[in-house]
């Protein structure tokens, strides 16, 4: 990190200083086009193209973007405090926070997302100024919305909108309940029209991080595709990919992009594939609680996705037979495919948006009726009832037999039976018939 952080003290300057002012005069190495062409990832950190801070206002990425104060920033979160934690990823903690046109002008009341660049973590400067410029630019419905940054001393945040059921991961993966399959359908639906959307771009981009843990989902379990830190552009013209540092999570990166280094749209197209098993099985992609040959899902899944009568045994049984059986066809078809070794033979993603949205008009989900509330309640009396009426046998049953024990002759000669019953008896009899007839039935 030190060599690093030297060359981000170089790259901003007057960012690291102590400001007195709220006047963001530091430095920024972007090239500023005047085009209407969308800046490119690449230009960042460009020694010969220094934008200020000051001037993005002005520039058409940040036109839509408000620069928040650190105590701007402290109050929308009440300082920070634990009891808006949402979580924390490799950029850093996330806290919940309110804004209103009180602290922004224009500004509607709303929940905001703020994530807090940890300097010792995972991910530094680079990525943060990677996600302003990206997302400043780029609008989507299924892409999240940034809504503003800081950029104060040492300060690097950033405030998005606030997704209200947070992220996919913490929903697929729960012990004991899951996701529907319509809702999963949905979910994979959107987050393939987002990518299909950044691959389609005049300039495209290559997401690099696609995961469950990066698909944010809104009330509506709508998806959104978050944390662009580790986005690059993709290749143009002739080139046929581009060549970078391995980066990503173990058990989504494409083979051929961790053997060699080569990133190209395919190459998130193989990590969509791992999140479709995902939401087939409901396991992980990488799990060291299960035995050795079903920790990578891949290796695991990947041979029963072509056989439809192997697979029934690892589709999600927490979804107990609530699933399209040609649905989970088709998903599992789609996820071998995904999955090709060669990046060539994988579709796109808009090929995927198209089969998916295909998919998702399937009606063939098996219906289960759920018993009401009443009726429930009325069984729960009836059985209280037979209880009773057990309690009250076994009270005939123990007289009967102190009675028989005073009596010899009775009980040796016993006494035919009268013709009046109590309710007790009466159902003593009904019960002994039905286990009668189950025996014969046998």
């Amino acid at each position: 990190m030190g060599i690093k952080n030297k060359a981000l003290r170089w790259i901003l300057p007057s960012c690291l200083k102590s400001a007195v002012t709220h006047k963001m005069d530091s430095r920024i190495h972007v090239a500023i086009h005047s085009s209407n062409s969308r800046i490119s990832l690449s230009d960042i950190s460009d020694p010969g193209s220094p934008l200020c801070l000051s001037d993005l206002s002005s520039s058409k990425f940040a036109a839509n973007l408000h620069i928040f104060t650190f105590s701007e920033l402290r109050l929308m979160t009440s300082d920070f405090s634990a009891v808006n934690f949402l979580g924390e990823g490799g950029f850093g903690p996330v806290h919940k926070g309110f804004v209103d046109d009180k602290c922004r002008p224009g500004l509607s009341p709303q929940a905001v997302a703020v994530k807090v660049l940890d300097p010792d973590g995972d991910q530094g400067f680079r990525e943060w100024l990677t996600e302003v410029v990206l997302l400043g630019q780029l609008k989507h419905p299924h892409l999240v919305k940034l809504i503003g940054y800081c950029c104060e001393d040492d300060h690097r945040l950033l405030v998005y909108e606030y997704m209200a059921r947070g992220n996919l991961e913490n929903h697929l993966f729960r012990k004991y309940t899951s996701l529907a399959w319509e809702t999963r359908i949905k979910i994979a639906l959107g987050a393939a029209k987002g990518l299909a959307f950044l691959h389609g771009e005049e300039k495209p981009v290559i997401y690099r991080d696609f995961k469950t843990s990066n698909i944010l989902l809104d009330s509506d379990y709508s998806a959104r595709l978050s944390d662009f830190g580790l986005a690059k552009d993709g290749p143009e013209g002739d080139e046929t990919h581009v060549s970078t540092r391995i980066m990503g999570t173990h058990g989504y990166a494409a083979p051929e992009y961790i053997m060699t280094g080569h990133l190209t749209t395919k190459s998130d197209v193989y990590s969509f594939g791992v999140v479709l098993l995902e939401l087939l099985t409901g396991r992980r992609a990488m799990d060291k609680k299960r035995p050795p040959r079903e920790q990578n899902l891949v290796d695991w899944a990947k041979p029963y996705l072509k056989d439809h009568h192997k697979l029934d045994s690892i589709i999600d049984q927490r979804l107990e037979g609530q699933y399209s059986t040609e649905g989970a066809r088709r998903v599992a078809a789609l996820a071998h495919q995904c999955l090709n070794h060669s990046p060539k033979s994988r579709p796109t993603m808009s090929q995927l948006v198209k089969i998916l949205e295909l998919i998702a008009q399937l009606r063939d989900v098996p219906f289960v009726y759920t018993a009401p509330a009443e009726s429930k309640a009325e069984d729960g009396k009836i059985k209280e009832r037979k209880e009773d009426e057990y309690e009250d046998d076994g009270k005939v049953k123990k007289e009967t037999g102190r009675k028989s024990r005073r009596k010899g002759y009775r009980h040796k000669h016993p006494v035919r039976a009268r013709g009046v019953y109590t309710d007790t008896h009466l159902y003593r009899a009904y019960k002994n018939e039905m286990i009668s007839v189950g025996i014969e039935g046998r």
